[in-house]
Formats: C-alpha cells, sequence, structure tokens
C-alpha cells in the first residue's frame, strides 16, 4: 500500500493489486501513511492505533467532565486505559482502536452541538459515523440510534427544528457512508483489485452481506466459509466452494476461471491465487 497509490485507495496488501481486505481501507490508510513517513517497521504500522487508544481516553474525559466533574472524568478515562481489550487493540494493527476514536469524537461533538445550538457540529457528529462505516462498516451504525434519541431528549429546540436538523445530519451520514464504496463499485472491474470478501466484486455487497447480514446471522467465518454444524451443516455438505463450505465468488467463476489457480476443466485461463484476505470480525 505504501509504493502504489492505486493498492492504497482500495486496500490491496499485495503488490499486484489483486484483491483488497474484506473491510474498507480508512483505519489502513493510517497506517500506510505511518509507514511511509518512519519506514516499515512493527511501531510505525501500530503508531496510528496507540494515537487513536490515546485520543479515545482523552474524549472519555472531555465526554464525562462537563457532567458529573473532573473526578469522575479522570476516573473514566483512567477505567478506560486499564481495560484489557483497550490495551490489547491499541497495540495491534487492528481496526477496533480506529473505528471506537471516530464513534466517541462523533458523541462528543453531538453534544457539543446541543450545548451551542450548532447545526454545522451536528452535521459533522453524523458523518463522522459515515467515514467510520468506512472503518468497519455496519458496526460503526450500532450507535446511531442512540445519537438520534439523545439529540431529540437533550435538544433544548422545537420539534419542527428537531427534525430539520437530523435530516441536514442524515444527509451528511449518507453522504460519507457511501461515497467510498459507490466510487468503488463504479469503477470498472478491470480497473481496480478485486474486492475481497464479496461475491460479486462489489463494496456494497460486502458492506450489507458478507460484513452485514451474514455475520448477524452467523452465516460466515473471517475467511468466507460457512460454520460447521447447525443451520449450515446442508449448506455445507452441497457447496464445494471456500474454506468450510463457503461459496466461491460468482465474479471469479466466469469464462471458467477459477480462484485457485489451476486451470478448469472449460479451459480457462490460470488466475492467481487471492492476497490477503484483511482482518476478520
Amino acid at each position: 500500500m505504501t509504493e502504489s497509490f492505486k493498492n492504497f485507495w482500495y486496500g490491496s496488501f499485495d503488490p499486484a493489486g489483486y484483491i483488497t481486505v474484506d473491510k474498507p481501507p480508512v483505519a489502513l490508510w493510517f497506517m500506510a501513511i505511518s509507514a511511509k513517513i518512519f519506514g516499515l517497521h512493527g511501531w510505525s504500522i501500530v503508531l496510528p492505533s496507540v494515537l487513536f487508544g490515546v485520543g479515545s481516553v482523552y474524549l472519555i474525559y472531555q465526554l464525562v467532565t462537563p457532567f458529573f466533574g473532573k473526578n469522575a472524568g479522570r476516573l473514566s478515562a483512567l477505567a478506560m486505559t486499564i481495560t484489557p481489550i483497550v490495551v490489547a487493540d491499541s497495540r495491534t494493527n487492528n481496526m477496533d482502536a480506529t473505528l471506537v476514536f471516530f464513534l466517541l469524537l462523533a458523541v462528543w461533538l453531538l453534544v457539543r452541538s446541543i450545548s451551542k445550538h450548532n447545526v454545522w457540529l451536528l452535521i459533522v457528529s453524523f458523518s463522522l459515523i459515515g467515514i467510520a462505516f468506512n472503518v468497519k462498516m455496519l458496526q460503526a451504525f450500532m450507535i446511531l440510534p442512540a445519537m438520534y434519541l439523545f439529540y431529540w431528549l437533550a435538544a433544548n429546540e422545537s420539534w419542527k427544528s428537531k427534525i430539520t436538523k437530523l435530516v441536514f445530519a442524515t444527509v451528511g451520514l449518507a453522504v460519507f457512508t457511501l461515497a467510498y464504496p459507490v466510487s468503488v463499485d463504479l469503477t470498472p472491474a478491470s480497473q481496480r483489485p478485486y474486492v475481497g470478501g464479496s461475491e460479486t466484486n462489489s463494496e456494497l455487497e460486502l458492506a450489507f452481506g458478507y460484513n452485514g447480514t451474514e455475520r448477524l446471522l452467523g452465516q460466515t467465518t473471517g475467511t468466507g466459509g460457512t460454520f460447521g454444524g447447525g443451520m449450515n451443516a446442508k449448506s455445507q455438505k452441497k457447496s464445494t466452494g471456500g474454506p468450510g463450505g463457503g461459496k466461491m465468488p460468482t465474479a471469479m467463476k466466469q469464462n471458467g476461471k477459477t480462484p485457485t489457480g489451476k486451470t478448469s476443466k472449460n479451459g480457462g485461463q490460470k488466475m492467481p491465487t487471492g492476497g490477503p484476505g484483511g482482518q476478520a470480525g
């Protein structure tokens, strides 16, 4: 990603730019920029996660202090600092530290927008959720119901004003959510890497399929296969595609090609094996 803007933009780890990771690349962009500035080292890849982790602790302090005082703010910040999963994620190149930071920043701006009666802060707040969507997709939307409800109950305005401002905020959310995946899907497939984790080479299908309903219903693993036993046992027996009985991506079945690097019976051309599939979870 540090040697090719194409790989950087699409989040493709392999030098040939054959396939992307199974998440949007926003979190990876920070890691690639850090590696470009400081060189490719373990610490330079992890540095953005560390900074986002520290930033999240500061935001927790800023969120709690105005309502409950400095002591409560310090205790809250300390609690987050020593939470094992926070420490673990802030020391790795996982995307969770980046996601949490953007979500907390969005909530902090939401609170500020209410206290200052500033619609632009509200729009930026919801737009940040759209950016967070392009970190780890639908996981970012989990706090949206609480944000809408909090603004509706806390804002000291008429209901018409609340609706109007929330409509503008939702437009900002939609724009920043869809800008990247739509731009990828509108790019001809021959001019970009294959969208890893998807069956139709679509970023939107990845978001609402593999990383959306399929994970919610427990139909996939991190490698695109199905879990053994239970409701998927029959599908495992019938399917012969990906790991654990997962289906072969539809877009990679055309013209007799398979993603295994072998020539099919129909005489299709050989294709290289897929690049890194990205992080699961």
